[in-house]
């Protein structure tokens, strides 16, 4: 079953008996965002054609944000666009971007995933995060121990959602973040990448 079966949160939360709650569990953490990159963004959602299409959101919209963030944590992730991976037959699929480690064969193997990120296809967020739910119950899968957390955003472009997975247990973050306030959305996403760095540097100290 791909993770693009799972049409509500609902229905994943049953197939796997995850516990589902809701909660505010992001400490935002502030992100020195440049002016360029700030005003660069916000002349193109001013003027430009950025949410005509999936892709565009993607594209104009999202990659942008998350590459910017990345660039601070690259020493230690990759992260992949629209890549297929799985953990079985059941769970497999291709979330729309990856937060993974990087792997000791170099970067054309994905390494463990730490965030996996869906778009809200046609602002649908119960469908995204039941796909974005199934994507992250793989990745715990994963690891070889079970003991990681791995986050989840979903968003369509302006509005952005977290949860996160710990053990059997899904909490889905409260407050939402908005592309309209770019600083407290960068340092929402900020956090999840340092909370995902901080799980590889405990794994290797």
């Amino acid at each position: 079953m791909a993770f693009s079966t799972y049409k509500t949160t609902r229905a994943v939360v049953q197939d796997y008996k995850i516990v589902y709650q809701e909660a505010d569990f992001i400490h935002p953490l502030s992100f020195n965002l440049s002016n360029y990159f700030r005003e660069d963004l916000l002349a193109f959602l001013q003027d430009g054609v950025v949410d005509n299409s999936e892709y565009a959101i993607c594209e104009n919209l999202i990659v942008p944000i998350l590459k910017e963030i990345w660039k601070s944590y690259r020493q230690h992730f990759l992260l992949w666009s629209h890549e297929s991976f799985r953990y079985d037959n059941v769970l497999v699929g291709v979330p729309d971007y990856i937060l993974a480690a990087r792997s000791p064969l170099g970067k054309v193997i994905m390494g463990q995933p730490y965030l996996l990120i869906v778009e809200a296809k046609q602002d649908n967020f119960d469908e995204g995060w039941g796909q974005c739910i199934a994507a992250m119950i793989a990745a715990q899968k994963l690891d070889q121990d079970g003991s990681q957390t791995v986050f989840g955003i979903v968003f369509n472009g302006n509005v952005w959602e977290f949860g996160r997975l710990v053990s059997d247990s899904f909490t889905k973050n409260r407050t939402v973040y908005l592309l309209q306030d770019l600083e407290n959305l960068f340092a929402a996403v900020n956090a999840i990448f340092s909370d995902c760095e901080k799980q590889i540097l405990a794994s290797v100290s």
